[in-house]
């Protein structure tokens, strides 16, 4: 019998054998909690859906659909398959430990701490699912020719729309259940809606390119200087899903929502309208036993349900629909040869308006409503991860004894800083970059790179650093390998394109 078995009570500490600590203070001993029927685990994966809605679901892939039909597709459902397996893995050193990812990473190293704080601030100051909703309300707003209203009237509306996030946000008792609510309804609305006008506008003959594509494992698009770029393709990479350090925060969601041995990690609350809760931040393991490891395979099953149904599924379906949408707006039917004028709207979001111009009458209505929609659903969703794991990362690693900067107080710090750095750089520095596409790729392009980083980690955390009987099995192993591979040659290429 091993010594995790042996040990039982509470206070008992993990020895290194069974979980080395790391740079951080060793684990304890706790029970697994006894797994919650499926229907309660909705929602950590709702709201990584939600993420993934407003950049590659929205913008990317329908617009490299739009420039070069579905000769990347297969590229892109290999993208979120493999996002579904990371984001598994990210999963399990939750479960097993209610600790975040990163905080693992950090136990390898404490060094992890300030790259992974860097890497999780830098692409996500960039608000550009702001900006791009602020444009699709000026063209709801004043109906442009051409729809070339922008400017300061897109500006002013970013930063109103920033502001907005912030204050519902801080409004929120248990942040976690104010964006597991909001989350859920936008998403199911925007389903709705994207179905909807999938059956409206979709061909049969977009569909069988899109199956064309899905099955041209290796094609290429043709490469140019100004749209389509190895940039662009790690970006969709990236995006095919949430993307970056998006992906980390599904660890976060999962440990306030109870999952697993998160069950004893408390929850953040706003230190305006909620109730200081106790926060563990050093977490916990279970004793090998067999009632425990029982439950695992349990809370395991379970998760990898919730999350292939909750954020797989949804997707795939926004993906799919979204870039059949695109085609059959801008294809000539049974062609595979753009309408004649369609390439008036290559430049920026541009395309977006084409789109809705197409529909025309309550259909653009409709479709500019989903786009503001899906972007500031996302932009909401990115302010609140990405505050929560820079919060992380700092309460753990150098603020662990301090009472005072307490998990909430830090969150808001965190969040009204990326709103004010977010409101300089529309303000400032979207004067030099014209655009809300140029945003986009810049956002995507660093978390393609991120996630070359992370998918390493994570597979020295997931198999070298958990007991044999909850690591990831080989199989998983060779998926992690794929996708440190799939992320880097991607990776790799776009800084090369940028070098020479």
């Amino acid at each position: 019998m091993n010594d995790a078995s042996k040990a039982t009570g509470a206070d008992d500490l993990v020895p290194d054998q069974v979980i080395p600590h790391g740079a951080l203070p060793p684990l304890k001993y706790r029970d697994l909690p006894e797994p919650v029927p499926l229907w309660r685990m909705i929602g950590p994966s709702i709201m990584l859906a939600g993420l993934a809605l407003g950049s590659g679901e929205f913008i990317l892939w329908p617009k490299l659909t739009y420039l070069s039909g579905f000769v990347f597709f297969w590229a892109c459902l290999l993208g979120v398959s493999t996002q579904y397996l990371i984001n598994m893995e990210i999963a399990r050193w939750t479960l097993a430990t209610g600790e975040s990812a990163i905080t693992g990473f950090c136990r390898l190293n404490r060094h992890w701490a300030w790259v992974f704080l860097f890497l999780n601030i830098v692409p996500w100051i960039i608000p550009a699912w702001a900006k791009g909703a602020a444009q699709m309300m000026t063209w709801l707003i004043w109906s442009p020719e051409g729809g070339q209203v922008g400017g300061t009237h897109a500006t002013l509306l970013a930063v109103a729309g920033l502001l907005a996030c912030g204050a519902i946000l801080t409004a929120g008792p248990v942040i976690y259940e104010t964006i597991e609510r909001i989350q859920m309804f936008l998403v199911s609305l925007v389903i709705l809606l994207v179905i909807g006008l999938a059956v409206w506008i979709v061909r049969g003959d977009a569909v069988i390119a899109m199956l064309h594509g899905a099955v041209g494992i290796g094609q290429l698009p043709v490469m140019d200087s100004t749209e389509i770029t190895p940039i662009m393709l790690l970006g969709a990479l990236a995006f095919a899903g949430a993307g970056g350090t998006l992906n980390l925060g599904q660890s976060n969601y999962i440990k306030d929502k109870g999952y697993g041995m998160g069950h004893y990690i408390g929850r953040i609350t706003s230190p305006i309208t909620g109730q200081q809760e106790a926060v563990a931040e050093i977490g916990y393991h279970f004793p090998e036993t067999a009632e425990n490891l029982a439950r695992w395979r349990r809370w395991w099953r379970a998760a990898g349900l919730e999350h292939f149904f909750s954020f797989f599924l949804t997707c795939v379906i926004c993906l799919v629909l979204l870039t059949l949408i695109s085609y059959s707006v801008f294809y000539s039917p049974g062609t595979g040869v753009l309408r004649e004028g369609a390439r008036e709207y290559a430049a920026d979001i541009q395309f977006i308006w084409g789109e809705a111009e197409h529909l025309g009458g309550l259909g653009r209505v409709l479709f500019l409503l989903t786009g503001v929609a899906i972007l500031l659903t996302t932009e909401f969703g990115v302010l609140d991860v990405c505050s929560r794991i820079s919060t992380d990362i700092v309460k753990v690693n150098w603020l662990r004894e301090n009472e005072n900067w307490s998990e909430s107080r830090l969150y808001f710090v965190f969040l009204w800083g990326t709103i004010g750095l977010g409101t300089i750089f529309l303000l400032v520095g979207t004067e030099a970059i014209k655009g809300s596409f140029v945003l986009f790729k810049m956002t995507a392009a660093m978390n393609g790179v991120v996630m070359f980083f992370y998918c390493m980690t994570l597979i020295y955390l997931n198999f070298w650093r958990l007991p044999r009987s909850i690591r990831m099995s080989w199989w998983r192993l060779l998926v992690m390998i794929w996708a440190v591979l799939f992320f880097g040659f991607f990776a790799v290429w776009a800084a090369w394109s940028v070098l020479t």
